[in-house]
């Protein structure tokens, strides 16, 4: 018999035009009542529903994460109860015998009894900075489209302005390209007006490089996709004005994440906005990775492990972090992780390699959250040079002290 947690709770089955509550009262006799009543989505009843509950002193209410269709009614709820959110895994009806009022029926007794596993979900203004930074993120994966589809249509017209200037994309050759479309017979004159001083190729190089062949359809198609990508970058900057506004109380903690290698300033408000600041939601540090999708699943049956690989989970932060550290393991202030990467790259490859250092730089976060300590070079220099000690042993000659340093990130150089 299981142990009554709430005695005074609601679960919420959450649909597009209505929501299902039931209320359920336990007496000391553990005889459970239920109220059930059923709403529509629009605001005015989504506050009724919230003052129903609190003249029923139901402030413990827990509830189906259903698209996004929870969100207002999460929005309204919290001002004035405790919302639980879980994954409709958790709360899965058995199939066959599923209707709303036994879906809601469901969720409440799995809740009352402290059997639901509870969503990760961050305060108010937390959700307001993640829902900005993931618009961002679409737009940036948006902005690599386009840029993709005008290089394609480049090559099929067989311009080669990309083997003569370093960015396709930078201020001369848009220039030029814009000036391309046009007008199609540019003449020397014509582009050395344009030309940077700083640029490497001669201008008789690169007007040959645009001497392509086009077509109606090929001149259209790149004309909107400039449009299309200049559109874009002028939404991205609106975005990043107005997360600015909502990252003016978060210096410290922002801060705090910039003195970790790998991480710039766009990076630490993506963590911030995907984990919050308040670390005492984790249990601990690897309960944030297992959330983020960065430690191996558990899957065994018969004594037998079946896969071992990441799970799906953090599909924002995941790879944010895989590229924080991309840059990490290039960062020449803290060799240490290099030295892990190269370590783990020899043993288990590179994917795996860089997933670990992902994963230590979101522990590191964790911790310096946690603490509000920047992160300590010192400390990892101090483990790098125990490590090297211990390695002496095994350290024959010259050649050999070589070659282990450069594989923990050092530069040296032999002198005569």
């Amino acid at each position: 018999m299981f142990k009554t947690i709430y005695k005074n709770c609601a679960g919420i089955d959450v649909h597009k035009k209505n929501i299902v509550v039931r209320i359920a009262k336990t007496d000391e006799h553990d005889v459970t009542n239920y109220q059930l009543k059923t709403f529509s989505t629009f605001t005015d009843d989504l506050i009724k529903c919230r003052d129903w509950l609190v003249e029923n002193d139901t402030l413990d209410v827990c509830m189906e994460s259903t698209g996004k269709y929870w969100i207002p009614v999460y929005n309204i709820l919290e001002e004035k109860c405790h919302c639980i959110l879980s994954h409709p895994k958790y709360v899965r009806s058995i199939p066959g015998k599923k209707t709303d009022k036994r879906d809601s029926i469901r969720i409440v007794d799995l809740f009352k009894y402290g059997l639901v596993e509870p969503s990760f979900i961050p305060p108010a203004d937390i959700r307001q900075l993640r829902d900005l930074m993931r618009y961002r993120f679409k737009l940036v994966n948006m902005r690599s489209s386009e840029k993709n589809r005008f290089q394609n249509s480049l090559t099929v017209s067989n311009v080669q302005i990309a083997n003569v200037v370093t960015d396709v994309f930078g201020k001369t050759s848009q220039s030029i390209l814009k000036l391309m479309l046009s007008n199609p017979n540019l003449t020397l004159e014509d582009i050395t007006p344009l030309l940077r001083k700083n640029l490497k190729s001669s201008p008789e190089d690169i007007l040959k490089s645009i001497n392509g062949i086009f077509d109606e359809s090929q001149s259209s198609k790149m004309s909107v996709c400039l449009k299309h990508y200049d559109s874009i970058n002028n939404c991205i900057d609106l975005i990043e004005q107005q997360v600015l506004k909502l990252t003016v109380k978060y210096t410290e903690e922002l801060n705090l994440l910039l003195s970790i290698p790998g991480i710039n300033e766009t990076s630490a408000i993506f963590i911030i906005a995907e984990i919050g600041t308040d670390m005492n939601t984790f249990i601990d540090d690897k309960h944030l990775c297992s959330w983020a999708g960065l430690t191996p699943r558990c899957k065994e049956s018969a004594g037998k492990k079946q896969s071992v690989r990441i799970i799906k989970a953090g599909q924002y932060i995941k790879p944010l972090l895989v590229e924080c550290a991309l840059n990490a393991i290039k960062d020449k202030s803290c060799p240490y992780i290099k030295a892990r990467y190269e370590s783990i790259k020899k043993r288990r490859g590179h994917k795996k390699a860089i997933i670990a250092i992902a994963r230590f730089l979101l522990t590191c976060a964790f911790h310096i959250l946690n603490n509000k300590v920047p992160f300590d070079n010192d400390r990892f220099d101090k483990l790098l040079n125990q490590k090297i000690k211990k390695h002496n042993k095994s350290i024959k000659n010259t050649d050999d002290m070589i070659s282990y340093s450069t594989k923990l990130g050092y530069t040296v150089t032999q002198n005569n």
